[in-house]
């Protein structure tokens, strides 16, 4: 049989210059110059070459490919249903049915009677290649539901209004919207805010019920290109909030719910590399800020004053304070202690006396979940490891009691006792402690024989959690191990763990994760070669840059949405996120030396005439975070700069976005196609 051969993308002459440097890019032809629509012929005909040597390839693996999603599947209960919550007079709660893509959300009322289906997420699908529901919020009395979805993964969603007495839609439908939405306290209208032309969402809007959306009055316009507005409330629904910032700086306003034309509050002006969001009890406001150390302290202030912050809660250097929310008789505070989640409870009459809720292993993740009634006494929370299913308690704050109210169901069965987890430290080139997550078979060798997955994402101070998922039983069951890195540029050991991983300490983000990978194979968990690797988006980045300076570490490498062509993205300020994203990588157009980082490091540009390992590579034609020439500009500079005859496949979903594929299904075949990919070229493929 005659093996498919790659496309070729033509190289056509581009270059700019910019600090005394002149970059030359003969693929710059892949990005449409009519983007977001991307209609160029050439463009066009190249990415569905790309997707049919994708096709030629994985079709001898279609069997495995079956054989995981049927695994996969298997472990899925198909008729999910959440832990019904309460929020006024009544019970929510959503469902799947049996073969279902998409849930049913519900509800019945409190006092006892018949469900109520509130929204069929199947029916509003159906003819679409691509769905997603957005903001999802009933009305306060109850009688409406507002709610945003969208049909082609650009992530531009169009609001809808539902009478649920009548279950008819009202005439109000927004289209652009990029936030959620925010009920006034008298139900006749809602906050909300518009996506601009360039993907941003710089306003927050009012719409009253029935009249024109030419009519709506925008309450805020942020004139800061590298800020977001978004809109929410408190924990009481006393005050609408709207918010502001960047990567690094906010601001707040409050409005009364019960006049949002009212002269709004602003809670402390913007001062650059100061974060905080507020809460509000009883005409105090509780300010969970960074102003004055990485990890975080608890202020109040008198709503009459409220620039006048007083701490409650110091910084703690081993405490990392992510959140706080208030209630009726107490406040919650969470956080992670040494990157594990801690969550307390504290009393308004004693506020530096926390109530902990403890859990017994020893890496685990846990969080407060939906609890939407200010007074409230029983909080709902989740957990779950690595080798411990995802579960559901009540926390009665009064007997300090957890009853659990609900374990993942896993219907082709689970032995927990077949894993163990640990936490493991490895020891970075600077000196760094680098925590890492690892759960493995429990007759695992470390003898370096068997292979290892290595994960990470390591940016904008986002924490990978050590939680539970069905999907990686497929390769823990075919001998693996399976590694989380917590590396620097998330914020799993705090604020300052992220900040030593950006901006010109960028390359410590990919330093930790090589060094973890070469500790674990100098501890003989596996061995050179024998690592498959993941990464989506800014981890996709991660990728490229491993793949670029170690190369013979890894034995196949997932590259989901990568973000790897950093230097161009951030020198075009007309990108959707790119002057957003300046505090998080610099700003090249103006900055000489973040010109020089960037470039060091940027994946595309760093790509070189070595051998690289097997990799597959997605992309999304609809994507307005990481847009599709990304990948297609990397692979097809791969192709012709790379001295190996290693696989490598790019996918480009052409009806898909940022996410890939939606529906629970759908989005799990291609996660059976990337585990197929991985044990094919680690010579598992017949497993």
């Amino acid at each position: 049989m005659t093996e498919p051969k790659p496309p070729v993308a033509a190289r056509r002459p581009h270059s700019f210059a910019a600090h005394g440097v002149t970059i030359d890019d003969p693929w710059a032809w892949l990005k449409d110059p009519g983007y977001p629509d991307v209609t160029d012929k050439d463009v066009l005909a190249y990415l569905d070459e790309e997707n049919a040597y994708f096709e030629a390839v994985m079709t001898p693996l279609q069997p495995l490919v079956d054989t995981l999603y049927k695994e996969m599947k298997g472990r899925i209960k198909e008729d999910e249903s959440t832990v019904p919550q309460k929020d006024g007079d009544w019970l929510y709660w959503s469902d799947f049915e049996e073969g279902g893509e998409y849930r049913r959300w519900w509800r019945r009322p409190v006092a006892g009677s018949e469900a109520q289906l509130l929204l069929d997420e199947p029916a509003l699908a159906e003819g679409h290649d691509y769905f997603r529901l957005g903001a999802f919020a009933p009305s306060n009395d109850g009688r409406l539901l507002a709610y945003a979805i969208d049909d082609s993964g650009a992530e531009r969603f169009t609001i809808h209004v539902k009478d649920l007495k009548t279950g008819e839609l009202l005439p109000d439908t927004i289209p652009g919207m990029l936030s959620e939405i925010v009920w006034t306290a008298d139900d006749t209208g809602f906050l909300y805010g518009l996506a601009n032309d360039q993907w941003r969402t710089d306003n927050a809007r009012l719409h009253r019920l029935g009249t024109p959306i030419e009519d709506d009055v925008e309450l805020y316009r942020e004139a800061d290109e590298g800020y977001r507005v978004g809109v929410g409330e408190t924990s009481n629904r006393r005050w609408l909030v709207i918010s502001t910032g960047d990567h690094v700086t906010s601001e707040v306003r409050l409005i009364p719910a019960t006049d949002p034309l009212a002269p709004q509050i602003l809670v402390a002006p913007r001062q650059t590399g100061r974060e905080y969001d507020v809460d509000e009890h009883d005409g105090t406001l509780f300010i969970h800020t960074n102003d004055i150390d990485p990890q975080f302290r608890l202020c109040t202030a008198p709503i009459a004053s409220p620039g006048t912050w007083t701490e409650l809660i110091a910084p703690d250097p081993d405490f990392y304070m992510t959140g706080v929310d208030c209630f009726r008789d107490f406040f919650v505070v969470e956080g992670r202690r040494d990157g594990l989640d801690r969550l307390a409870i504290h009393r308004y009459e004693t506020p530096t006396t926390p109530e902990t809720i403890d859990f017994p292993e020893a890496s685990y993740t846990a969080g407060f979940g939906d609890n939407p009634e200010y007074d409230q006494t029983v909080l709902r929370l989740g957990y779950e490891s690595m080798v411990t299913p995802g579960t559901v308690y009540d926390y009665d704050t009064a007997s300090r009691a957890l009853t659990t109210l609900k374990v993942q169901e896993i219907p082709s069965g689970y032995d927990g006792d077949k894993y163990r987890t640990e936490r493991l430290h490895v020891t970075a080139r600077d000196g760094t402690k680098v925590p890492v997550s690892i759960v493995y078979p429990a007759d695992f060798p470390r003898d370096g024989s068997r292979p290892l997955f290595l994960y990470a994402y390591g940016a904008y101070g986002y924490a990978i959690p050590p939680g539970f998922s069905t999907g990686r039983l497929s390769l823990l069951d075919r001998g693996f191990a399976y590694a989380i890195a917590h590396i620097r540029g998330g914020d799993d050991l705090g604020q300052q763990w992220y900040l030593d991983g950006k901006l010109d300490k960028r390359e410590n983000t990919f330093n930790d994760f090589v060094d973890v990978a070469r500790a674990l194979i100098a501890d003989g968990w596996t061995s050179e070669g024998r690592i498959a690797t993941a990464g989506r988006s800014a981890g996709g980045e991660l990728m490229g840059a491993i793949v670029n300076s170690d190369p013979e570490l890894w034995g196949a490498v997932i590259a989901d949405v990568p973000f790897v062509d950093v230097l161009n993205t951030m020198m075009d300020a007309s990108l959707p996120l790119t002057p957003g994203e300046w505090p998080e990588w610099g700003n090249p157009i103006e900055d000489a030396a973040a010109f020089a980082r960037i470039r060091g490091y940027d994946p595309y540009s760093n790509v070189g005439a070595h051998a690289y390992p097997p990799m597959f590579v997605s992309g999304g034609l609809n994507d307005p975070r990481v847009t599709y020439w990304e990948p297609a500009k990397w692979v097809a500079k791969l192709r012709a700069t790379k001295t190996d005859t290693n696989v490598l496949v790019l996918k480009t979903n052409m009806g898909a976005g940022h996410g890939g594929k939606s529906g629970r299904f759908e989005s799990l075949r291609e996660g059976a196609e990337e585990h197929a990919f991985v044990l094919w070229q680690l010579g598992l493929g017949d497993n």
